[in-house]
């Protein structure tokens, strides 16, 4: 055989595996790339320039214990074809499944207006001479106008790649300094402070990386997905699928995860490499955030960021006000998914309409954009613990799952995920009641 073409034919199985790879990502790869929105930019950035590399083991920590928390999520839509609240309706009193539901459009809606506000002061760093509640107005309504009138698979597509802008804040970490022994050693031996700024950002770094919304989403993600591919269709009713939708699961939730984290890694490392090296602790505006893209960008330091902030508000926003319908509808009985026409789903859209007005009508409060994204991050990471809770419930009961109900590692995990998250809730609750606060 010719050697021109027997390279030819291992690029082309090389190039068909990448694309079956990339086929293959869906939910997951989308979640986690939602779940570096500006507030966890925010988070991440605060975490960096208040502690430095101090709290970079809690990435390390959160990586398995997510992948185990999304993989249930995403095997209980794919194992029932219906979403957690769908689940929680059908198997729980009603009062429960009210109460978690507004809960979380609660902090969904609490969310979309902390990034929104990002956002807006954000670009404000390359136009300051427009008003910032144009600019929040102005990013809502690109948010709705993307769900209500761009089909769901092209919807999908753009969202995959909106992820790769996220690579931008690799290139950042080789061009600055750090101390990577003692980010080593600060990585694999944790170290903890009694202090409530501690536990503030501990649980705020939880509440953004393993957020409730996430849950939601990618089940409903992959309920989506039963529903509009011909050859997929829930497990109870085509348990043959099994083997090959669960090992896609896997795949999908571990890379997702893994690109989430590893984006979180380079901001916190970033910030602690130049914000904390140069004194700047206390983390209060857009600008300052950006100073820590300076030895990549120097002047267009403010634009990288802004760029970065704007484009993972415009990819979470819609996972967020999504996830948030889903939810809603599905504890109501509606209609719900991006799958069906505006009019046959009305309460659906209006849900999505109403959380991202809603969170955009909270920047009239004019609260300080950055601070508000890490306590967004607080808020998700209290709320997550009885969600985490009923997920677990969900995904380990026969009557619901089957024979695809979680066993071994992936139960072990989530339950560990909630047991992580509670003791940290429990704990920064502790410190913020202790006298003095």
């Amino acid at each position: 055989m010719d050697d021109r073409t027997g390279s030819a034919e291992t690029g082309a199985r090389t190039g068909s595996r990448r694309h079956r790879l990339w086929k293959a990502l869906g939910p997951g790869l989308i979640t986690g790339a939602a779940d570096d929105d500006p507030s966890g930019i925010a988070t991440y950035s605060q975490a960096g320039a208040q502690f430095g590399f101090d709290l970079a083991w809690s990435l390390l920590l959160t990586y398995p214990l997510m992948v185990a928390i999304q993989a249930v999520s995403a095997r209980i839509g794919r194992t029932t074809g219906h979403g957690i609240a769908g689940n929680l309706r059908a198997h729980y009193p009603g009062w429960l499944v009210q109460s978690m539901v507004l809960l979380l459009f609660a902090a969904n809606t609490l969310n979309i207006g902390a990034d929104l506000g990002a956002m807006a002061e954000s670009a404000r760093l390359l136009l300051p001479g427009v008003p910032g509640w144009l600019y929040v107005l102005a990013f809502g309504v690109i948010c709705i106008v993307g769900q209500l009138f761009i089909q769901h698979g092209r919807y999908v597509a753009v969202l995959k790649w909106l992820t790769l802008s996220l690579f931008a804040y690799f290139a950042t970490l080789g061009v600055v300094h750090v101390h990577w022994v003692q980010l080593a050693k600060d990585l694999f031996w944790p170290r903890f402070a009694r202090a409530d700024q501690f536990w503030l950002t501990l649980v705020a770094i939880l509440g953004t990386t393993i957020s409730p919304y996430l849950f939601f989403w990618q089940a409903a993600e992959e309920v989506e997905d039963t529903r509009t591919s011909a050859t997929r269709s829930p497990l109870r009713a085509a348990p043959r699928q099994g083997p090959a939708a669960l090992a896609r699961i896997r795949v999908d939730t571990a890379v997702g995860m893994a690109f989430s984290n590893l984006v979180a890694m380079a901001i916190l490392v970033t910030a602690a490499a130049t914000l904390h090296e140069a004194g700047l602790r206390d983390i209060s505006t857009a600008a300052q955030a950006a100073q820590a893209l300076k030895p990549l960008a120097g002047s267009l330091a403010f634009a990288l960021f802004a760029l970065g902030i704007i484009g993972t508000g415009l990819l979470s926003i819609p996972v967020l006000a999504c996830s948030a319908a889903y939810a809603l509808g599905e504890a109501r009985g509606w209609h719900v998914g991006l799958d069906r026409k505006p009019g046959r789903a009305k309460a659906f859209y209006a849900a999505i309409v109403a959380a991202t007005l809603l969170g955009a009508a909270g920047n009239i409060a004019a609260l300080n954009p950055v601070k508000a994204l890490v306590w967004v991050a607080v808020l998700n990471g209290i709320v997550a613990v009885p969600l985490m809770v009923l997920v677990m419930l969900l995904g380990s009961r026969r009557e619901i799952m089957g024979e695809f109900r979680i066993s071994g590692l992936t139960r072990a995990g989530g339950w560990l995920a909630t047991l992580v998250m509670a003791v940290a809730a429990g704990a920064l609750l502790v410190s913020l009641a202790l006298p003095g606060h």
